[in-house]
């Protein structure tokens, strides 16, 4: 067959079968029947696992969120531990179908042409944790110590970026996860710890003595986090960028996982009605049933009530909303209209 015949032949063929679509993360999900979301390895408050196998904290609520909303069953999500070197990786091979990690928003990560951040979830902030003996009251009494920073975060450069503008000098001591800072400041490898202000938190919770040590007042890096995604599957972007913002609107609209039936049927708002879908058809727009974003709040409350009850200041990570409260309260959480 002569080369030109044999390209005809190619280009014959292509028009008939027309070309290969690859399967969207949509269809993927659906056709599995199950998300599988990448989280932390262990981080309490946001991912752990306890000792029965069960799943608890806010990331890994935003997870079953967005299964109960694509698959009307916030347990059908399983989930995978991956560490902050190889998280990124694991998305875009196609791995794992969302990240809900903790991952901090920059602007390296943000115009990768791999994976893409759909919208912060969490208004992080970075400080510096010590011990009392140290008598470290402020970062300036750490000048020239060494300071664990977790690798793969955005940590190392926050403080490094801190210590040039402030004159200062620190010696980053590299750990692998939160279990090895752990470890390692008790062991006195470092005389101090930096990281968002809520795994910080967490990680004093767990000591034997908390009070022994304390957060310094500092903020030394904006952490926000959110969920990341493959770079363009737009309607799954979509999809988990309006979950999120379903379960920020229903706080600010006073929906809740317990008045939501009523809510459903009775109110007299209509963009709860909406957002609700007893109106608007919203769902179909996104390839789900008009009732996805009803489910997703009913799976894991609000996300007042998902902050909450994750880590919020009566569990034992103790942390206060901050930033993370509706803009009509002061904070950065906002959603867009549904309508």
């Amino acid at each position: 067959m002569t080369r030109q015949r044999f390209t005809m032949t190619l280009a014959l063929a292509y028009c008939v079968a027309g070309p290969v679509v690859a399967q969207t993360t949509l269809e993927t999900v659906l056709a599995r029947g199950e998300l599988i979301c990448g989280t932390h390895e262990h981080q309490p408050g946001f991912a752990i696992q306890d000792a029965n196998g069960n799943w608890h904290g806010f990331d890994v609520g935003l997870c079953r969120a967005l299964a109960a909303a694509v698959l009307g069953d916030r347990n059908a999500v399983s989930f995978v531990k991956l560490s902050a070197q190889a998280c990124l990786d694991a998305l875009a091979e196609g791995k794992i179908d969302l990240l809900a990690r903790g991952k901090t928003w920059t602007f390296r990560d943000g115009v990768s042409d791999e994976v893409s951040f759909v919208e912060p979830a969490y208004y992080g902030e970075q400080r510096v944790m010590v011990a009392r003996t140290s008598d470290a009251t402020s970062m300036r009494d750490l000048d020239g110590g060494k300071i664990c920073a977790e690798k793969g975060t955005m940590s190392a450069q926050g403080l490094s970026d801190y210590a040039q503008m402030n004159d200062l000098s620190f010696e980053i001591v590299p750990v692998a996860n939160s279990d090895h800072a752990k470890a390692t400041y008790l062991d006195k490898g470092c005389d101090a710890y930096t990281a968002d202000i809520a795994v910080l938190a967490a990680l004093r919770a767990s000591l034997a003595d908390p009070g022994e040590h304390m957060i310094l007042p500092e903020i030394t890096a904006k952490q926000p986090k959110g969920p990341l995604v493959r770079t363009g599957d737009d309607t799954w972007s979509d999809i988990v960028r309006w979950t999120l913002f379903a379960l920020i609107a229903a706080e600010e609209l006073g929906i809740t996982s317990l008045n939501l039936e009523e809510l459903k049927t009775n109110s007299p708002h209509p963009e709860v009605r909406r957002l609700l879908g007893g109106e608007g058809a919203f769902g179909s727009m996104l390839g789900l049933s008009d009732d996805w974003a009803a489910r997703a709040i009913a799976s894991v409350g609000n996300y007042g009530e998902l902050f909450a009850s994750t880590i919020g200041e009566q569990t034992p990570i103790g942390m206060s909303r901050g930033l993370n409260v509706p803009w009509t309260q002061g904070g950065l959480l906002y959603a867009p209209p549904f309508r």
